[in-house]
C-alpha cells in the first residue's frame, strides 16, 4: 500500500463498519457503527474525508451515494502494522514479539502458533 495514510479513531471506525457491510448508503454505515452513533452529517464528512485519501468510492444512486471500500481491510491491517513495526520496534518483529511476552500479552503457545504459522506454506501470497 504505497503512501500509507493512516486513518483517525473516527474514520477508521466508518471503515470498521464499511467492511463488515461490505458496501452501503450512510444511514447502513451509522447503523453498524457502535454507540455513541455519529450524527448523520458527521457521517458524511468522515466518508468524503475517507474518499479524498483514497479508501473509499462513491456510487451516484438517486439522491444518495452508495459508499464501497477501495482499500480492503487486510490490506490496511497490514499497513498499520508495518507503520507500528517500524514506529515502535524499529521495524523488529522480534522485538515486538519480545515486548509482548514481557508484557504478559502473549503467551508460550501463542508463541509457538506464530511461529508454526511464520513455518507454514504462504496461502494465497
Amino acid at each position: 500500500m504505497p503512501g500509507f495514510k493512516p486513518l483517525t479513531k473516527a474514520e477508521e471506525q466508518i471503515m470498521q463498519a464499511l467492511w463488515k457491510i461490505g458496501k452501503g448508503f450512510t444511514k447502513d454505515i451509522i447503523e453498524a457503527l457502535p454507540k455513541p452513533k455519529p450524527h448523520y452529517n458527521t457521517a458524511s464528512t468522515l466518508l468524503k474525508i475517507l474518499i479524498e485519501k483514497g479508501f473509499v468510492t462513491a456510487e451516484s444512486v438517486g439522491n444518495a451515494h452508495l459508499y464501497i471500500p477501495v482499500v480492503g481491510k487486510e490490506a490496511y491491517s497490514k499497513a498499520s502494522m508495518k507503520q507500528l513495526l517500524k514506529g515502535y520496534f524499529d521495524g523488529s518483529f522480534s522485538s515486538m514479539l519480545s515486548f509482548f511476552a514481557k508484557e504478559k500479552d502473549i503467551s508460550l503457545k501463542e508463541l509457538e502458533e506464530v511461529i508454526r504459522d511464520i513455518k507454514s506454506p504462504k496461502k494465497n501470497n
